[in-house]
């Protein structure tokens, strides 16, 4: 399994959720603005607030991504023999990246989804591997692989 290449793919991922995210930020942000040289409507304004209050969210989405980005750029992606940060594990009929929270994607022909380290089931599976059982959500799974 080439771990550079899946690390790329979650970084290029990363930075088009980032990219759209400061995209709705900047549209949000214009229909907030209002002329101040005419009359201003009711509606008006509470549709600029709401563009404003938009706008806001999706520049608090724009910086979880940039974190994210941070993140996988720190993180030792080299062979690993147990489950912790940089690891790739099969559990089940899954891969999961141990990085950064994702959506499902694929990468070499296989399906991965990313985790944090602060994900629930991170303590459960952290510091395991290949063959040994971990116990979630009161079912027991068996490490397929660690990578």
């Amino acid at each position: 399994m080439d771990k550079l290449a899946l690390r790329d793919k979650m970084l290029e991922l990363t930075e088009a959720e980032m990219a759209q995210a400061n995209a709705k930020y900047e549209s949000f942000l214009m229909d907030a603005r209002l002329d101040r040289s005419e009359p201003i409507e009711n509606d008006e304004q509470a549709q600029a607030e709401t563009a404003a209050d938009l706008a806001e969210a999706f520049d608090d989405k724009a910086h979880e991504h940039a974190v994210k980005l941070a993140r996988l750029r720190k993180i030792d992606f080299s062979p690993k023999s147990e489950v912790g940060p940089g690891a790739v594990i099969e559990l089940g009929n899954r891969y999961l990246v141990v990085a950064v929270s994702t959506a499902e994607f694929e990468c070499q022909g296989k399906n991965f989804i990313g985790i944090s380290p602060s994900a629930p089931i991170y303590p459960a599976i952290e510091g395991k591997t290949k063959g040994e059982i971990c116990e979630f959500n009161g079912r027991e799974l068996e490490i397929g692989a660690v990578f």
